[in-house]
């Protein structure tokens, strides 16, 4: 997973030409970004307000009892671990060898597998997961539409879907507006849930002035 702000890219198993706008962003190598990736405030969560705040906001997005949780475009692992802490069993998927490396790192001993494959088609089964989590990869996939179609065939009965996002930078923003995003589930969810990010600069570290949010949706 990834933050962007003003002057950042987002990440994504695949990423398509650079351009303004919703379009995805250039190819980065996060391989090569893996080893100073948790440097920043939301990403590696070592500041304990930022950690403190995301452990919240993931405890209501979770469900209260032990489940399995799908996260996809995990990065180096940073909410994986905040699953596990609060008891769930995570496999995280990322297109980046080196970012599961340190995932795996940060994570031993933790009820956690990391594999690394495509966010948009993860080599895992149908049906076998409580809750897919995904931060800041949706909106960089070329087909965000088929790839929530697919995420939806990976939970279980009453299971959901959090996605994280937003509309990052003021003067050239790129990313997924909730309106949109909201528009691409409503054909395959029944329940959908959004909550507005923006205002907690405890999640990101610092103030932000861009649109930043949740959705929980439930098929």
């Amino acid at each position: 997973m990834t933050n962007i702000d003003d002057d950042e890219t987002s990440r994504a198993s695949e990423t398509p030409k650079n351009s303004a706008s919703n379009d995805p962003p250039a190819t980065v190598d996060w391989d090569a970004e893996a080893a100073t990736f948790d440097d920043e405030p939301d990403h590696g969560l070592r500041d304990p307000a930022v950690r403190d705040a995301w452990a919240t906001r993931l405890r209501g997005w979770l469900p209260g009892l032990a489940c399995d949780v799908l996260d996809l475009g995990c990065g180096t692992g940073s909410l994986s671990l905040l699953a596990t802490e609060q008891g769930h069993r995570v496999t995280g998927v990322d297109s980046s060898p080196a970012m599961v490396g340190v995932a795996r790192g940060k994570l031993a001993g933790h009820p956690a597998v990391f594999l690394v494959g495509d966010a948009a088609a993860p080599p895992v089964g149908e049906e076998r997961f409580d809750v897919v989590l995904v931060r800041h990869v949706l909106w960089a996939l070329p087909d965000p539409g088929r790839a929530l179609r697919h995420w939806c065939g990976l939970l279980r009965p009453q299971g959901r879907l959090v996605l994280v996002e937003g509309v990052w930078g003021t003067v050239s923003p790129v990313g997924m507006s909730a309106e949109r995003l909201t528009g691409l589930l409503a054909r395959l969810v029944s329940d959908i849930r959004v909550e507005l990010l923006s205002d907690e600069a405890p999640l990101w570290g610092r103030a932000v002035e861009d649109e930043r949010y949740a959705v929980v949706a439930r098929p």
